[in-house]
Formats: C-alpha cells, structure tokens, sequence
C-alpha cells in the first residue's frame, strides 16, 4: 500500500466519524421519538406515534408552532426585501466606507444573542411595544439580515452586470431591468437568503425569551419551557418533526433551484 492509499483511507475513516459524531444524536433523538414509554428512551420493544399524537392534542405546541410559522414568513420576508436593494448597492457600488458598512450590517452575528435580547427589551419597552408580534418580527428581523444578505450578495457577486448594462443601453429604464434582467438571474440567491433566514427565525430561541409574550410564545421558548418543567419524549416527537420539516425545505428548494446555486450564487 502506498502512502497516498494509507492517507486516503485514513482520510475516508476520519471524515466517516466526523459524520457519525456530527449526526448520532440527531438520530437518537428521532428514535426516542417513537418510544412508547413515559421518559426518554430508545425504544427496544417496538415503535409507538404515542408522542406525536400526543403533540397533535396539545393546543400549547399547536399555537406556538402557528406564532413560528408566521413569525418565521414575516421577519424572512421583511429581512429579504430589505436585504435585495442593499446587496444590490454593495455588490454593484464602490463608495466611501462600504467596508465599514457591510461590518455594520453583519454585526449581529459577532453579537450575542442574550445581549441583542436585552437591547430589544429595554428598546420596546420604552416604545411601548413589549411582547407584541410586531416587536418580535422586528427583533428576528434583525438578527436573521445578514444571513439574507451574504446570500444575495453572493448571487450578485457570481453574476455579471453586462447583461444590465445592455439593458439600460437599450432604454430600460433601472425598475424594469431590476424586474427583467438582475432579479431573474439572482432568483436562487434571494430564494436561498429567504429560507435561511426562515430556518433561524423559526429556530432563535435566547433573544426571544425576552421580547416574547404569554400571547406570542413561540415554539423553541415552548419547547424550552416544557423542557424546564419536565422531561418527556414529547420534545423528541417536535424536534423529529423539526428535523424532517427541514429536510424537505432543503430538497425543495434542491430540486427547483438547486443547493450549489442557493448557496454559493451563478458562476
């Protein structure tokens, strides 16, 4: 055996673990789900839906899934409309301190969320917004931006601007060749931002503990919630249904745009 084999078998075998290490509790957790038991455990006897019809009957999960969903299309959609022009003009444009603002922009992934979460309160406090659904579309709107952005960005940054210049060229006016010409080509980039940001909006839970409301308890603070007051296979059974929701997102959007397009851009 060569060098090169015994390098690449033993790159093979520690890319293998890494996986299983990497994947190993997500599995564990979707097999708890179908214990049949009252606590977690893997089930050895035979599988039960006990705990995912359980979930069904309980109108605590199935109003914070709702306030989620909606809060996850709302802050997604807003952070994506925001973040199409201003990709736009940082991709496109090169200005005084354009650096400084694209770090501006960026800056809520390098802060952590706790510090964001206090920052919202003591804001919507003082606004007279505290725990409402608009406070929390506007705190998962911040915090999900730049990942809209860095995609957008990228499907700009992979796509010339010949084809716009032409277009102006041949009188288009700058709507028309937005309409017709930039936002065609960067469709997977904006697509890809969109359900990026949904993804960590329906997933954020730290600053939400403190702009949400008894009336906008989303579901991470419900699972965190439940998960403070007992241990029961029933968050296994949601985050099962977590893993699986996204999965299905994510080949959705494989078979119509296609991964390497969504998330790297056009090349």
């Amino acid at each position: 055996m060569t060098q090169h084999d015994r390098n690449g078998a033993a790159a093979l075998a520690f890319h293998a673990l890494f996986l299983v290490f990497i994947l190993a509790p997500l599995v564990v957790v979707c097999l708890v789900a179908f214990t049949p038991d009252n606590f977690l455990s893997i089930p050895t006897r035979h599988f039960s839906l006990r705990w995912f019809t359980s979930l069904m009957s309980d109108e605590d999960f199935q109003s914070a899934l709702r306030t989620s969903l909606w809060l996850g299309v709302s802050s997604a959609t807003v952070s994506t409309a925001l973040a199409v022009p201003t990709a736009m003009g940082l991709a496109r444009y090169r200005f005084p301190g354009r650096d400084a603002i694209n770090s501006f922009l960026l800056s809520p992934l390098m802060i952590p969320p706790v510090v964001l979460g206090i920052a919202f309160l003591r804001l919507f406090t003082l606004l007279d917004m505290g725990g409402s659904f608009v406070s929390l579309v506007a705190c998962h709107a911040l915090l999900i931006f730049p990942y809209a952005l860095r995609l957008i960005m990228a499907a700009l940054a992979g796509q010339a601007d010949e084809a716009e210049r032409a277009a102006r060229s041949l009188g288009a006016g700058r709507w028309t060749t937005f309409r017709r010409v930039t936002l065609p080509a960067i469709v997977p980039g904006v697509a890809g931002g969109w359900v990026l940001a949904f993804i960590n909006s329906f997933d954020e839970l730290t600053a939400t503990i403190f702009v949400t409301s008894p009336t906008t308890i989303t579901l991470p603070v419900r699972i965190y919630m439940n998960m403070s007051e007992t241990v029961d296979p029933s968050v296994a059974a949601i985050s099962t249904l977590l893993i699986g929701l996204t999965l299905a997102v994510m080949l959705v959007l494989d078979r119509i745009y296609g991964l390497n397009k969504v998330l790297v851009g056009n090349h």
